[in-house]
């Protein structure tokens, strides 16, 4: 049974609060708040490239995990901002991280890329031996873009998130994962090259709401296990207010939900593994067998559910 060992995380300096990504879209900071839950979020340096923060979060999480590089069976790296068509960023996010050679895996998922990259590195690590599974985006490159609109330029922020996957020791062990993708919705977020990212918020906000807690319970009904059983869900930080209608869906508190978009907003792919990098530093010891939820939703649309419980 494969296990999660550790994650890690990198982000900027650079903290653009909500005051400034308002007055961008002629808007405050406290509408910004209201729509999306965020105060601040995190922008690169320019010559900060997304390889360069996956492999930051790369080495963070080894570096806790107490686990060399050189160990290191293969690399999957999700990202949905990288700055050229292809070669997509595992490959130079291997190289820095010391490792050329060994397979360099790209998800170009927005949103979910984690999500489906911790599955697949599931399925992958017997075979492959230890997987470092890496979320890193430079939204800033894409928000920043003219002409910003109101809805999305005030969402969006940079960083990078890692998880490392074993194949027989860790934190937590990976038991179930449920994925799921549909093309309906596929022109209702999307990203062209050198253009402004459109979204249809209505759409997204209604799509998310309904088939996230859908596959939580999915994966979790296969266990017997109750919404109200689990200690932790870890999300996709899209937006506050989806988080909140979530969590009523499930009939779950809202405390069950670790949420950090106030802090960072919506880092896309990212965002997923940010977020369980914090909650793993500072959520008390669990009991052994205590059951944990990730999840996501993103573009194509993508979505799923992984569960993993306490060792």
């Amino acid at each position: 049974m494969p296990f999660i060992r550790e994650f890690g995380s990198w982000l900027p300096e650079r903290v653009v609060t909500s005051e400034e990504a308002g007055a961008w879209v002629g808007s405050d900071a406290e509408w910004v708040r209201t729509v999306s839950g965020i105060d601040e979020r995190r922008f690169a340096k320019d010559e900060e490239s997304v390889s360069d923060m996956a492999a930051w979060a790369g080495l963070d999480c080894l570096e806790r995990a107490g686990v060399p590089a050189s160990a290191l069976g293969m690399v999957i790296v999700a990202s949905s901002s990288f700055d050229r068509c292809f070669p997509g960023p595992a490959a130079e996010t291997a190289l820095k991280l010391g490792v050329p050679g060994i397979p360099a895996l790209d998800i170009t998922m927005a949103s979910a890329g984690s999500l489906f990259a911790l599955a697949l590195a599931r399925r992958l690590t017997n075979p492959a031996g230890p997987i470092l599974v890496i979320g890193a985006e430079k939204m800033s490159s894409v928000v920043t873009r003219e002409p910003q609109e109101k809805g999305v330029a005030i969402l969006f922020g940079d960083g990078a998130g890692a998880a490392l996957v074993m194949p027989d020791s860790g934190k937590l062990e990976i038991l179930d994962a449920e994925l799921a993708s549909d093309g309906t919705y596929a022109a209702d977020l999307f990203l062209d090259p050198y253009k402004p990212l459109y979204m249809n918020g209505r759409s997204v906000i209604m799509q998310a709401s309904r088939k996230v807690p859908a596959v939580i319970r999915t994966v979790l009904q296969r266990h017997d296990i109750a919404p109200g059983e689990v200690a932790s869900f870890l999300m996709h930080q899209a937006n506050q207010n989806l988080i909140v209608r979530i969590a009523a869906a499930l009939k779950v508190p809202l405390e069950s939900f670790y949420s950090n978009i106030v802090r960072y907003g919506n880092t896309s792919s990212a965002s997923l593994l940010i977020a369980a990098a914090e909650w793993s530093r500072s959520a008390p010891p669990m009991e052994k067998g205590t059951p944990v939820v990730f999840a996501a939703f993103g573009a194509g649309f993508h979505w799923g559910s992984v569960l993993a419980r306490a060792v």
